[in-house]
């Protein structure tokens, strides 16, 4: 692909208020949408992050109820994805999840688990003092989130899918209802984003932007 087509994807793309609910994501589009949110990096490699596709019309409805952000969006949207962030049961140094992930999924040897294990415990303890709260834990892990976020909304865009990002949401009524309504441990999760695909209903305001100057300093 060409940079200018590239570029011309970040120009279509914006946070679509309302989608045309005429309109379906074929499987295909989806499923390649979700492999590029899957694909996407981490710290240290440990995807702290779950993907929830929410497509049944009465789960909608429950949760756009704690939803001031997606009033329109949840309703319309083709695909809808909440995007968890994993609490320190799992993203703690000496967690089962972060030893399992290294062997099994990493598929490190003993030796380098080890090693990465103790630049891991480093890092939480020291660096960037991750172990004072959980609340730092958890909004470290939210932060990676966001990753897998923005390569879902590029890739949507460079094939004609909109998008539109939500943070407007109660979390705690959120989380709450992920608990009673899909049965989750939300001990273990929180809430991270919801993010919305499907095509625009309506032709969007032109984007703006910042001067590439105004936001960037070199040192040369």
């Amino acid at each position: 692909m060409y940079k200018q087509e590239i570029l011309d994807a970040y120009k279509f793309r914006h946070a679509c208020k309302e989608f045309d609910a005429t309109k379906k994501i074929s499987n295909e589009d989806f499923s390649f949408i979700l492999e590029t949110g899957r694909l996407s990096p981490s710290s240290f490699g440990f995807e702290p992050w779950h993907f929830l596709v929410i497509q049944k019309k009465e789960l909608r409805d429950t949760f756009v109820e704690v939803a001031w952000g997606g009033q329109k969006q949840f309703p319309t949207a083709s695909h809808l994805v909440f995007v968890l962030a994993k609490k320190s049961h799992f993203m703690k140094y000496d967690s089962d999840y972060i030893d399992q992930f290294m062997t099994n999924v990493q598929q490190l040897p003993p030796e380098i688990v080890e090693m990465k294990k103790g630049f891991y415990e480093a890092f939480q303890t020291k660096d960037f003092q991750l172990l004072e709260s959980e609340r730092a834990m958890t909004d470290w892990a939210t932060r990676q989130t966001y990753i897998p976020l923005a390569n879902m909304m590029t890739s949507a865009a460079m094939i004609g899918i909109d998008s539109c990002p939500m943070e407007g949401f109660d979390r705690e009524k959120m989380d709450a209802l992920l608990a009673s309504e899909l049965g989750l441990d939300m001990s273990k999760f929180t809430m991270g984003y919801a993010v919305a695909f499907g095509y625009r209903k309506d032709t969007p305001n032109p984007k703006t932007r910042q001067e590439i100057d105004a936001v960037t300093t070199w040192y040369e």
